[in-house]
């Protein structure tokens, strides 16, 4: 088999697996056997083993002496990590992107927040907020920033999910409509001052778990 043929179904593995975790399909802790995985995927393990590389360099897994790979576990000061990066890095690509953006992106960014306003459940809200972040960001044109992006917004789906697993309230996204208001004006400022706070803002969202299990009450909305 060909390194680029690895490389693809190790591509199409880490994606499968990547998109279980964040939807709480594999909890944290639980063991990814390489067999197992290689059997459902009808791969051989060279690509198997190169996926879990890839969903460990997102945080996604770890990799243990004696243990194997597991997935990841995750507490408060992980996601205070990920809001802090991801404010400081989608700054960085609003700024750069500001000047490129276009009538029809604004369109579609509104589009997207209306979607999310709308959405019935907290997965239809997730990818809404997610396409809006990436429509905006996408035109700063510097890929290995956008995919660190990428990374991040998948650990924030991870832990949004697991807070809001079960119940969810439509909300109105009112730092977004901000944003884009700031940047059809020109205020470029304004809008990355705006996106800093709404990607730091850290919410609580009880789910009837002990008091003490801090992993289960918060998330990242925005």
């Amino acid at each position: 088999m060909s390194k680029d043929v690895e490389d693809t179904i190790a591509g199409r593995i880490s994606r499968v697996l990547a998109d279980r975790i964040v939807r709480g399909e594999l909890a944290p802790g639980a063991r990814l056997r390489q067999d197992h995985i290689a059997e459902e995927f009808q791969a051989s393990h060279v690509p198997v083993r190169e996926a879990f590389r890839r969903l460990e360099a997102q945080g996604l897994a770890i990799s243990e002496p004696r243990r194997g790979v597991r997935v990841a576990s995750f507490d408060i000061a992980e996601v205070r990590e990920v809001a802090e990066m991801r404010a400081a890095l989608e700054v960085l690509a609003l700024k750069h992107a500001a000047r490129h953006l276009t009538p029809a992106i604004f369109d579609a960014a509104e589009e997207a927040t209306r979607e999310g306003d709308a959405a019935a459940d907290v997965q239809a809200w997730e990818a809404a907020n997610r396409r809006f972040h990436r429509l905006i960001l996408a035109p700063c044109a510097m890929p290995r920033l956008l995919a660190a992006i990428d990374d991040l917004h998948a650990a924030s789906a991870r832990f949004l999910f697991s807070a809001w697993r079960s119940g969810w309230e439509k909300r109105t996204d009112h730092d977004h409509r901000a944003i884009l208001s700031a940047l059809r004006q020109g205020r470029t400022d304004e809008a990355v001052a705006v996106l800093q706070k709404h990607v730091q803002w850290i919410g609580r969202a009880p789910r009837g778990t002990q008091a003490d299990d801090e992993s289960g009450a918060f998330a990242i909305v925005g």
